[in-house]
């Protein structure tokens, strides 16, 4: 892998902490030391880890799992960030970088920078990769292959580059912004897609019983995407819009103004704006698969 962290200490072993560990075998060379230490609350995910042999180490006391590591990487929901920081506090090595893959920023850095020891560098990130599937089975190795990793920095550092490095070697493409910034874009990109996907899908299934199960039989493409969205894990998903809620409200507000402005032009049956509408977001769609990312 070409990077300088030796020791790394996996906490969660859900679909991406699986996947780091999944991913670290695939690029590392035949000659690479590399040790990694792999821990989760859930005994069964342990075990099914220790099972799948992706880890150097699967450990049964959190403290085991990131006493030695260079690199410690929490790849847990959010809402777990305060209470699994706290935990670690003391057991961290001096020295070492932590990171996590949490999906919103400022309340990770709320949560988890007044536990950080002075000799440890905390530097938050976020992987923007995923699947609808969790669980430990649910990894592999190329998860991250040109998908942006998004790490939380004001400036550049020696700790941020290896970090970088890290993540480039998994196959990620590397950004820094700020926490801010990235609340917000993600707010729009993500959480608000899968709060529309959940409201739909929850609709359907209020609409199911009157409609004799035909909403599921008849499932056409754009519903069975919403669905796929909809089964996404539900911890991970509360945790999300109870922690970036103010970003995820101020989205929603600019949604509902531009389905507002939508529902009237159907109304008034306005052909010329529907189309002109539909033009602009198509174009949308052909810039990500432009910039692959689709």
């Amino acid at each position: 892998m070409n990077q300088n962290f030796k020791k790394i200490s996996i906490i969660g072993l859900g679909l991406i902490g699986t996947s780091i560990l999944r991913a670290i075998i695939a690029k590392k060379s035949e000659h690479e030391d590399i040790v990694t230490y792999a821990y989760d609350i859930n005994p069964k995910h342990r075990t099914t880890v220790l099972e799948m042999e992706i880890a150097t180490f699967v450990c049964d006391n959190i403290h085991d799992a990131i006493k030695e590591a260079d690199l410690v990487i929490l790849s847990i929901p959010v809402g777990s960030m305060k209470t699994v920081a706290s935990l670690i506090s003391t057991s961290l090595k001096k020295g070492a970088v932590i990171t996590d893959t949490g999906s919103t920023k400022n309340s990770v850095i709320n949560d988890v920078s007044p536990y950080i020891p002075k000799n440890v560098f905390f530097i938050p990130s976020h992987p923007l990769a995923g699947t609808e599937y969790s669980g430990p089975k649910s990894g592999f190795s190329s998860l991250f292959e040109n998908r942006y990793w998004l790490i939380i920095s004001n400036k550049q550092t020696d700790q941020t580059k290896r970090l970088a490095n890290f993540f480039v070697n998994l196959g990620s493409t590397v950004e820094t912004v700020s926490a801010e910034y990235h609340d917000k874009i993600i707010a729009i990109t993500s959480h608000l897609p899968h709060l529309i996907a959940y409201t739909i899908v929850g609709t359907a299934s209020d609409l199911e019983a009157d409609l004799k199960n035909d909403v599921i039989k008849f499932s056409a493409s754009g519903f069975r995407d919403f669905t796929r969205i909809a089964a996404s894990d539900p911890i991970m998903w509360r945790d999300v819009f109870l922690n970036n809620s103010e970003a995820v409200l101020e989205m929603l507000q600019r949604f509902n103004e531009d389905l507002s402005d939508l529902q009237k032009s159907i109304r008034k049956k306005d052909g010329d704006k529907l189309y002109s509408f539909f033009s602009r977001t198509r174009s949308i769609r052909r810039k990500i698969i432009e910039a692959g990312q689709d």
